[in-house]
């Protein structure tokens, strides 16, 4: 889905929440009390092995797979093996699978799962505790993309990652606003919050999380080097279905490209050849390279024929990492090696 305008928060120069959001009100009081007596629920199932969730306290992009991989790389640095656990946001398979990077596309499994795979062993399942029980046979450690709010599995660490140029939107809950639950309880239940690029709305987040005691890890998400150097200077068609598009045209601009021409497709988008014909139309009459994300070069798969594989095959994907600054990444290690047993 696209988030609608009115989710923003007033730091886009509006003075407060917009009549849409007023409208919604009373239905976003209703689905923040079901949501919050689910949430408050004590966990079904306790997996055999630690268990990491990386979520976010919004619906959208924030971050979440950049820091799922980062935690990932950092448990294998201390020696662990970690397993990756995904709802799969779109796929087809209804029970828990491993990823076949190989055999399954994102229309199997999902867009992120597919990413996760690279880094380590991924599983996909709707139903958490299902997942975890076949993920604790591939890995020492469950790292889970996603479903904080979720209380079908025990957790014994939590992060909740932040947008900081996006923060809680206009702090409404759905579908007046992009909250899955009111903060206050989500912060609660959370370790840390890791907020990722600047802006205003991330440090009200950030101010408040500090307020509560909780640590506040900072980064940014980088671009590849070798790639920035590469299409430093060159003109490009941006286009993406992410949670927020105009983050990654921002990131396409500042690594030097010249963006001719920007499309933004809603989170999770399944690509058409309609889409593929006109990005593909827009390509040849400015002669620009297509750049997108790596979910969405995912989605477009690898099709047999067909304007999508002319797309797929002219298009240049730009990798992301999270970087943190030197303190958070310390605290992040910290953080880590208490939630993991004692040897």
């Amino acid at each position: 889905m696209r988030a609608p305008g009115f989710w923003r928060g007033p730091g886009d120069g509006r003075r407060g929440p917009g009549w849409q959001a007023l409208c919604l009100w009373p239905l976003s009081l209703i689905y923040a009390l079901i949501a919050w007596l689910r949430f408050r629920r004590a966990p079904a199932t306790t997996a055999d092995v630690p268990v990491i969730c990386i979520g976010n306290p919004t619906v959208g992009g924030s971050g979440k797979t950049p820091t799922a991989i980062l935690i990932a790389r950092l448990l294998a640095a201390l020696g662990h093996k970690p397993v990756f656990l995904s709802r799969g946001y779109g796929a087809r398979v209804s029970g828990p699978v491993a990823v076949d990077p190989a055999a399954h596309t994102a229309a199997d499994v999902g867009d992120e799962p597919l990413l996760l795979a690279r880094t380590a062993p991924t599983v996909v399942s709707p139903d958490r505790a299902a997942g975890a029980r076949l993920a604790q046979t591939l890995g020492d450690v469950i790292v889970m993309d996603d479903g904080f709010q979720n209380a079908a599995l025990a957790k014994d660490l939590s992060l909740l990652v932040i947008d900081g140029g996006y923060g809680i939107g206009n702090g409404y809950c759905l579908p007046a606003g992009p909250l899955r639950l009111p903060l206050d309880p989500q912060l609660a239940r959370a370790a840390a919050v890791v907020v990722i690029g600047e802006g205003e709305a991330g440090e009200a987040v950030a101010t408040l999380a500090g307020d509560n005691g909780m640590l506040v890890l900072r980064g940014r998400l980088a671009p590849a080097p070798a790639m920035t150097t590469a299409l430093a200077g060159r003109p490009a068609i941006a286009f993406a279905g992410i949670g927020r598009p105009d983050k990654f045209f921002q990131t396409v601009a500042a690594i030097g490209m010249q963006v001719m021409e920007a499309r933004g497709f809603p989170d999770h988008h399944v690509y058409t050849e309609a889409d593929a014909r006109g990005l593909m139309a827009l390509q040849k009459r400015s002669g620009a390279i297509p750049v997108t994300t790596e979910k969405d070069i995912v989605r477009i798969g690898a099709p047999k024929g067909g304007t999508l594989k002319a797309l797929a095959e002219a298009s240049v994907a730009l990798p992301v990492t999270l970087a943190l600054d030197e303190a958070s990444a310390l605290d992040l290690r910290t953080l880590l090696v208490g939630a993991l047993p004692k040897e």
